[in-house]
């Protein structure tokens, strides 16, 4: 679960958001409130804020986002237990409140308004406001024992882990397979076995790397792997050919529906490597290099 808060001034714009009703939104929650449409709670919200002439900002707003497998089993019951345990993580006390569940779409969230004055005037102290609203959620799901951000951040990272390294093992069995002398063939090789490669082309229409999407995930070629970057992939492709037999090849790609050069930066490091190996093969060939 996920907490957002901040503190606003637009209260009545807010509430009408908040109770927008083509997001099929209900109110689950209440607190010393007795209007029944935005602009009667804007107006005693307001009778309380007059208390106080110093604060603008005067009230909060938050957002609390479930996980979208809790949201399933989230009835107005315990969306309002989930506000009240907010409330109280937050130390608002006794002030007017009021909340709203959006379940318009598949991700059930709340939006809860609560009155920065309280009835003595004086005003909620908002200083890292949004970053205690990520705390009381954690602190609420816990007790709930709803996800928290830490078991999703997990969960994300231990399926990018396994995302990646089945990335890097298509990719190089795609080398293997395929042995592939140009771009265009690795991109075919690689859609062969199941990854999408997506060409990354800047303004002056030259090629500077690729992205990976595989299972729904779509990664730059460094965050799968070193090895598979743009120059990377092109010192792969190259390393068995000299390096005008590689231009020839690779100078006009014709990728995304566009003829594209290669970048300056991949040519330099591709060139760099041919030229490293040709040096080395001679050695090894007894030619006095």
């Amino acid at each position: 679960m996920i907490g957002k808060g901040k503190a606003i001034a637009h209260t009545k714009a807010s509430m009408e958001y908040g109770w927008n009703q083509e997001k099929n939104a209900q109110v689950v929650y209440s607190q010393n409130i007795a209007g029944e449409s935005p602009n009667e709670i804007s107006r005693e919200f307001k009778l309380t804020q007059d208390l106080n002439d110093n604060c603008e900002k005067n009230t909060l707003s938050f957002i609390i986002s479930p996980t979208i497998e809790d949201g399933k089993n989230l009835e107005k019951k315990e969306l309002s237990r989930i506000c009240e345990n907010f409330m109280n993580e937050m130390k608002l006390g006794d002030r007017q409140a009021i909340a709203f569940v959006h379940q318009n779409k598949p991700h059930k969230h709340i939006h809860l308004y609560v009155n920065r004055i309280d009835f003595k005037g004086n005003a909620y102290n908002d200083s890292f406001v949004g970053k205690r609203s990520q705390l009381a959620a954690e602190k609420v799901a816990e007790r709930m024992q709803l996800t928290t951000v830490k078991q999703v951040q997990w969960e994300k990272d231990h399926n990018l882990s396994a995302i990646r390294t089945e990335i890097k093992r298509r990719h190089d069995l795609t080398m293997r397979q395929f042995k592939p002398r140009t771009f265009q063939d690795y991109i075919k090789g690689m859609e062969t076995n199941g990854v999408k490669v997506i060409p990354c082309i800047n303004k002056a229409d030259k090629l500077q790397g690729f992205r990976f999407e595989f299972d729904k995930y779509n990664l730059k070629g460094s965050e799968v792997h070193r090895s598979m970057t743009g120059g990377n992939i092109g010192k792969k492709l190259a390393s068995d050919k000299s390096v005008s037999s590689f231009l020839k090849e690779n100078t006009q790609l014709k990728l995304a529906g566009k003829t594209v050069e290669l970048s300056t930066g991949m040519l330099k490091a591709i060139a760099k490597e041919v030229i490293k190996k040709t040096i080395s093969k001679g050695m090894d060939m007894g030619m006095g290099f």
